[in-house]
């Protein structure tokens, strides 16, 4: 399993940190720079590759933002691709058009434009959690694009927003991105690990010891081998308090709105299962983190009725998201 520090360092601009602060709680700004995003963005509103190498491309327009991925799992074919946008003082951009391109290494034809959207964090204020709120590192909002890889291989991201009316070129932060065609991640289509989760009951009711969001959420009632097969699974694993990526505390925010607020929310079963031993990073990883060889946190498994996952979203995900997820993964039992 690929070390949590080092997958962090690749996505920490997502939470607004300088890579060189990964680990850490950073002194990063939770200002948000808002762009003027239109409610249709197409591709081409964006530069066509026409032969350019990914370089070429970037140097026809203006410098601007950094991109920082904030997955790892990717495969030959379509993906669902999150990155976050930070100007050189820190700030997350938000709402503004982009898109993404891509290129191997090795050489190769452009791939793109994929036009993004960018997905809020927020939630209602019930569901505000402290530890968000007292977060100053906290992310808002995450750019998503439905990518399609060529092959295997590494390759190089390139960004393109519109800032100031302009189109800018939003370089990639951190090592090139590794495409590759087995995972141990569970799949769509796999059966999900029939593990133990621990629940309130197990712990003697002090939900502390299983759960680092203040206040606790109540996703603790149920183990995940006792719910499979008996009924639909949200099986999300993030530690809200420790969470390297600082995405964590939103996630489990969401999760947390959606099952008291979605209808059909009533028939799943919802699982937040925490990240380290102990809530402590120095005891390790969780058994259950180990046995979904997760190599990031956080991630969401929706898991159908038939115990089979039905879908699977690395880092940070909306309600919206998270919604049309489960609606799918229903339609399927």
């Amino acid at each position: 399993m690929m070390s949590f520090g080092r997958a962090a360092c690749a996505m920490a601009l997502l939470s607004g940190l300088a890579l060189a602060s990964c680990g850490g709680g950073g002194s990063g700004s939770n200002s948000v720079v808002s762009g003027t995003q239109p409610a249709l963005v197409k591709p081409s509103d964006f530069p066509q590759p026409g032969g350019k190498s990914l370089q070429q491309l970037a140097n026809s327009l203006g410098p601007g933002p950094v991109l920082a991925p904030s997955v790892s799992q990717l495969s030959p074919g379509q993906n669902r691709f999150g990155f976050g946008l930070f100007d050189r003082s820190r700030k997350q951009i938000a709402e503004a058009p982009a898109a993404v391109y891509f290129q191997n290494v090795k050489g190769g034809p452009v791939v793109g434009p994929f036009v993004a959207h960018d997905e809020s964090l927020a939630v209602q204020p019930d569901f505000e959690s402290n530890t968000v709120k007292q977060d100053p590192n906290a992310a808002h909002s995450v750019y998503v694009a439905n990518v399609t890889f060529p092959a295997t291989g590494n390759y190089v991201a390139l960004g393109v927003a519109r800032l100031d009316d302009r189109l800018v070129a939003a370089t990639l932060a951190g090592p090139a991105i590794r495409v590759q065609k087995n995972s141990n991640v569970p799949k769509v289509g796999d059966k999900a690990p029939r593990i133990d989760t621990p629940t309130t009951k197990s712990v003697g009711g002090d939900v502390s010891k299983i759960d680092t969001r203040s206040p606790p959420d109540d996703m603790h009632s149920v183990s995940l081998k006792d719910a499979l097969g008996k009924k639909p699974v949200v099986l999300v694993f993030a530690t809200p308090l420790l969470c390297a990526s600082r995405v964590c505390g939103p996630v489990v925010d969401i999760a947390e709105q959606v099952e008291h607020t979605m209808p059909q929310a009533k028939q799943f079963a919802f699982i937040h299962n925490e990240i380290y031993n102990n809530n402590k990073v120095v005891d390790g990883y969780r058994p259950q983190v180990a046995a979904f060889h997760l190599p990031t946190e956080p991630w969401v498994f929706i898991i159908g009725k038939d115990g089979r996952i039905a879908a699977r979203m690395e880092g940070a995900f909306s309600v919206s998201e998270l919604q049309a997820a489960m609606r799918a993964a229903l339609k399927r039992t």
